[in-house]
């Protein structure tokens, strides 16, 4: 709300024309741009005003309001954005209709349960406002996604594949259910080395405890289990259904592996990321550079599902393939800041073979006797296989 030309309600006027959406008010602002001071909770009737700044890193922040009632200059705004929020939310709710049109008062807890059953229904989009840079209204923003978007517990059951009888089976956010856990990314940590980051769908993983990795059907060892916060790592004893964890130890696990219980296994289905769309070659600066090249390749494709190594044996160089040239630029950046590789782009090479396309044959056999062969290379179809030779 702090940029030049913010407006609150030209922002919901495009969720509705370009996302089609339902957007619901549950904030108002106190003003814009440089002169924005708060918020005002429509559901409670409070107004958040930031006066005090506070330090975040080298910029100055607003972390703690002071809490209040609603100024008298925004009484009649307030009225008429909480008027539209309350018909709004009873519209998803029919008990609440009932008693809206009958003139009854809804409490702010009836308006917050209807707000978050509509929302996870996808029936409205709560809208709240706030600056980023400067911390204002971040706080009752966490405490939105908290009191309104859903939790494990909200969400189906997960599916899954039994590999023993390939059939389809459903595991619940339950800490009795079995284990059923998902990689959905792997990174390396400068001090614990590789981390796996997992999600578990159902069941609970102690640290120290041996597992299967059903995609590879390999078994794992979950070392130690970590709640990564920025720079900052908390040990775990275990993680239970509907949770997040970084774990150590996992040595042959990658992103979109499965891993479960070797009496009782199940294959998630895997994220599907999409395949890379530019190919180029990488070379290194100088000889000393190219082990080290190497290994940042290796790791690097670990961490980024859509980054492809692999190296072109006719030619001698080495191709990555990533989404585009901007991903690609930053990966070898990267390879710069956090393994110390000097590396540079260049141009693949493509080898080619040499085909006739007209030959005659001759033979003295009691006479001239020769023999011409005339070929038309054509497009092969999407159904012949790579590399594939006619012989004449």
């Amino acid at each position: 709300m702090d940029r030049v030309g913010a407006s609150y309600d030209r922002a919901m006027d495009t969720m509705k024309s370009r996302l089609k959406a339902n957007p619901v008010p549950i904030q108002l602002p106190m003003g814009s741009e440089d002169k924005f001071q708060g918020i005002i909770d429509l559901i409670e009737g409070q107004a958040y005003t930031y006066t005090t700044p506070t330090t975040i890193g080298n910029d100055s922040g607003f972390d703690h309001p002071e809490i209040g009632p609603v100024p008298d200059n925004y009484a009649d705004e307030y009225e008429q954005y909480r008027q539209t929020m309350i018909e709004k939310i009873v519209e998803t709710d029919e008990n609440l209709m009932i008693r809206y049109l009958e003139g009854e008062e809804i409490e702010a807890s009836d308006l917050k349960s209807a707000l978050r059953e509509a929302t996870i229904q996808q029936q409205v989009v709560p809208v709240l406002c706030g600056t980023a840079l400067r911390g204002k209204g971040i706080q009752p923003l966490l405490d939105a996604i908290l009191e309104y978007l859903p939790s494990p517990l909200d969400v189906p059951p997960v599916e899954g594949t039994d590999p023993k009888t390939e059939e389809i089976e459903l595991r619940y956010p339950d800490e009795e259910q079995p284990l059923s856990a998902l990689a959905f990314k792997v990174m390396t940590d400068p001090f614990v080395g590789r981390v796996v980051f997992i999600r578990v769908y159902s069941g609970k993983v102690k640290a120290g405890q041996s597992v299967t990795n059903v995609s590879k059907g390999k078994r794992e060892r979950m070392g130690r289990l970590l709640h990564m916060h920025a720079n900052h790592r908390e040990e775990l004893e275990d993680v239970s259904a509907g949770n997040i964890c970084a774990a150590v130890g996992l040595k042959d696990t990658f992103t979109g592996d499965s891993i479960c219980t070797e009496e009782q296994p199940l294959i998630l289905e895997p994220p599907q990321f999409p395949q890379p769309v530019i190919s180029v070659a990488i070379e290194p600066a100088t000889r000393a550079d190219q082990d080290k090249l190497s290994d940042a390749l290796k790791k690097l494709s670990d961490k980024d599902p859509t980054f492809l190594v692999n190296f072109n044996e006719e030619t001698g160089q080495t191709v990555m393939s990533g989404m585009g040239e901007l991903h690609l630029e930053i990966l070898v950046d990267r390879m710069g800041r956090e393994f110390n590789v000097d590396a540079h782009l260049a141009t693949p090479k493509y080898p080619t073979e040499k085909l006739y396309s007209a030959y005659t044959c001759r033979r003295q056999v009691r006479g001239a006797e020769w023999g011409t062969a005339n070929s038309d290379m054509l497009a092969g179809d999407k159904t012949s296989r790579t590399g594939r030779r006619n012989h004449f």
